[in-house]
């Protein structure tokens, strides 16, 4: 492949992968609806810190998922940044639309953690699967129901089943997410009551 069309498939990946984190960014960003009570300078200075901490942790997560350190990369990465922290300020402008942050930072931390011990076991049975050479017997397209009742459990749910190597979030309706299974099995459906049970535990309200 030619260098210009490896180093523009670099940029927008990193713009792709920035913007399907856009709940997470637009939390911490202001909104520019609800400014009336607050004075101007506090708001600015609001504006600059949060602005910061976002660019800081969107730039992290580009290294970390990037693994190339090369300076033209990186540089590649840190306009990738800039450009979604830009539309996530036209969108605040125009609609005002807030993410809240519902949940539980202890309840939180531990379903994470057993999200990586769920990752790593689904990436051993993947490699097995890829390294028989033999194509998968059962890949199956299924629904699962999902019982968060907030906008960001939903979205942790189904961004949990897609990083967990072997499926894949494919649609969203109402009340229940349409799943592709790579190698399917009935533990599949039980597996993913599971998770769903678990990251409704992490919510700290209910609709």
């Amino acid at each position: 492949m030619p260098r210009k069309k490896i180093l523009k498939s670099f940029l927008f990946t990193g713009v792709q992968d920035h913007l399907s984190f856009i709940y997470t960014a637009r939390v911490c960003l202001p909104k520019a609806g609800n400014r009336g009570l607050i004075k101007k300078s506090s708001t600015v200075e609001e504006t600059v810190v949060k602005t910061i901490a976002s660019a800081i942790f969107m730039i992290a997560l580009w290294l970390l998922l990037s693994g190339i350190y090369k300076p033209m990369l990186v540089g590649f990465g840190i306009a990738s940044v800039m450009l979604v922290l830009f539309i996530v300020r036209r969108m605040d402008q125009v609609d005002g639309d807030r993410v809240t942050v519902a949940l539980n930072p202890i309840k939180f931390l531990t379903y994470f953690i057993w999200l990586l011990g769920e990752i790593a076991k689904s990436n051993w049975a993947v490699t097995k699967v890829i390294l028989s050479g033999q194509a998968p017997q059962r890949q199956h397209f299924f629904e699962i129901p999902y019982s968060q009742s907030t906008d960001l459990g939903q979205v942790i749910f189904a961004n949990s089943i897609t990083l967990t190597p072997g499926t894949l979030t494919v649609e969203t309706e109402q009340g229940d997410f349409q799943i592709h299974a790579l190698a399917y099995s009935d533990e599949d459906l039980e597996a993913l009551a599971d998770m769903d049970r678990r990251v409704t535990a992490i919510e700290t309200e209910r609709a």
